[in-house]
């Protein structure tokens, strides 16, 4: 089947969904070109359309969508594989199909008027995100009027809509009330030129500015049904992917990427070696023992950590099929699984880099931009697994977890 051939409907509303081993291929197909944009991608402070509009056309976007809406609905395994692949050749890249992509598994879980909104016309239209909670939520007949200024809108140039976080307080007595409010084009400014970061550059994860815009209530997701896993949109789309908690599919998102760049940075550091002799002490590094310790390592660890999250989503999707209750130290342990990864996986390149020698800092190296990719992926907050330690051994011990998006 080709790529035009995947975005092409059976008349009923589904598209005619390829098998995932041609999608991990077809994204594999691309880490070629996607290494020859990298430095333009970087430069340009964003994702060239063309690879987006690639993307597209590939059907990538569609893994996680819900079938009735023109989507695949496949395991997230396959959605995973597609992004390892593509930050292979590009983590920038990566990291906005990991972000853009997984907002489908989001949408579904939204009323299914707010479904139609935004597939209605075109099921191939993009949404961007920023959870921080930041926004000002003015409760009305309805609805919320929403206002603020968020950060990290990763690959928001590219989107027709976009997923902001905030807090309801107007919940007549109750606990705050965390929401995820959802807002078409028209309604927000994506604010251009505002990242300027020393890694992962190219993921154009810009400001977006909301000046009192009113939402209706079905446009909003509350955290505490997605922790629940009970969502108005379950109810439209009832197969067994959407019963998964969303937060462990998000959390995976901003992680994975970094498996890409690490195989990109262990592909480099054998380049380098293979060719590089000290002019200070003559010594080929391809006879460095510590090197090859390095990149044995790296092999191996990395391997290790995705065989874990290969394994957390065969888990996940087991007790999803058989709608039963996903035990809380598992989602714990999960949580804090992704968490650690961007952090592991940094220190290993790292580990790579100072045996490199001056071969490594110059700006053309090919080790470079993995490295710092992954020390900036390091910054999101789901990639710190200091929030996580705590919620591993209190589930443990039965409690409730403090950080719930889990």
């Amino acid at each position: 089947m080709t790529a035009a051939a995947a975005n092409r409907s059976t008349g009923n509303g589904e598209a005619l969904a390829p098998s995932a081993e041609a999608l991990v291929e077809r994204a594999r197909a691309m880490i070629p070109l996607l290494k020859s944009r990298a430095r333009g991608c970087t430069a340009a402070n964003d994702v060239p359309r063309e690879t987006v509009a690639e993307m597209t056309e590939a059907g990538f976007f569609r893994i996680l969508q819900p079938r009735r809406h023109g989507g695949y609905e496949m395991h997230p395994n396959v959605f995973f594989d597609v992004q390892k692949a593509l930050a292979e050749g590009c983590m920038s890249t990566g990291w906005i199909y990991g972000v853009l992509g997984c907002h489908p598994y989001e949408l579904a879980l939204f009323d299914d008027r707010a479904q139609q909104d935004v597939w209605g016309d075109d099921p191939d239209m993009l949404v961007s995100s920023t959870y921080q909670p930041v926004g000002k939520v003015e409760k009305a007949e309805g609805g919320f009027y929403l206002s603020g200024r968020w950060g990290f809108s990763s690959g928001s140039s590219h989107c027709g809509w976009v997923l902001l976080g905030a807090i309801n307080f107007d919940t007549d007595g109750g606990p705050p009330d965390m929401r995820t409010f959802l807002l078409p084009r028209s309604d927000y400014q994506v604010i251009e030129g505002t990242w300027d970061t020393f890694g992962l550059q190219g993921t154009g994860s810009f400001d977006i500015l909301v000046e009192r815009v009113f939402v209706p209530e079905y446009r909003t997701h509350r955290a505490a049904d997605g922790f629940a896993c009970k969502n108005p949109g379950q109810e439209a789309n009832d197969g067994p992917l959407y019963r998964m908690p969303w937060a462990q599919l998000f959390t995976r998102s901003v992680s994975t990427a970094a498996f890409g760049g690490m195989r990109a940075a262990i592909q480099a550091a054998i380049e380098i070696m293979q060719s590089r002799i000290s002019t200070n002490t003559g010594k080929a590094s391809k006879a460095d023992p510590n090197l090859h310790a390095a990149i044995a390592r790296a092999i191996a660890e990395t391997d290790e950590m995705e065989l874990t999250h290969r394994a957390t989503f065969d888990e996940l999707i087991g007790y999803a099929e058989r709608d039963e209750a996903i035990p809380m130290q598992r989602r714990a342990l999960f949580a804090y699984q992704s968490a650690s990864v961007v952090r592991r996986l940094a220190d290993l390149a790292d580990d790579m880099v100072k045996l490199l020698g001056g071969r490594a800092v110059y700006m053309s190296s090919p080790i470079l931009q993995p490295w710092l990719d992954l020390h900036a992926a390091r910054a999101h907050v789901a990639n710190d697994p200091a929030n996580r330690i705590g919620d591993v051994v209190g589930t443990m011990l039965g409690e409730a977890p403090a950080f719930t998006f889990v």
